[in-house]
């Protein structure tokens, strides 16, 4: 994570969102009175967001969790041939 001042971040403004957006890299900015603030693409909040939810979805984890086990044991679902054929079409 890129830190700097809000006087710098001010006089960059255009070049340190870019950045952001295009490297994705948060960059948090610090404040005079200590009350700092982070920038960071739509794109990556989103994503942020996505990962919280599913992280806090207790269901969604152990289904993920079962998902793993089975898949290290090579003991789930096998989709047929024509199954594959089906969704590789797409």
């Amino acid at each position: 994570m890129v830190e700097l001042s809000v006087n710098k971040f001010r006089s960059n403004l255009k070049s340190f969102v870019d950045q952001a957006i295009e490297e994705h890299t948060p960059i948090r900015v610090s404040r005079r009175k200590g009350e700092d603030f982070v920038v960071m693409s739509a794109e990556d909040w989103e994503r942020e967001q996505e990962t919280l939810y599913v992280l806090q979805n207790s269901s969604l984890m152990k289904q993920i969790e079962e998902s793993v086990k089975t898949h290290n044991a090579k003991s789930g679902y096998k989709p047929t041939q024509e199954e594959l054929d089906e969704i590789n079409s797409f």
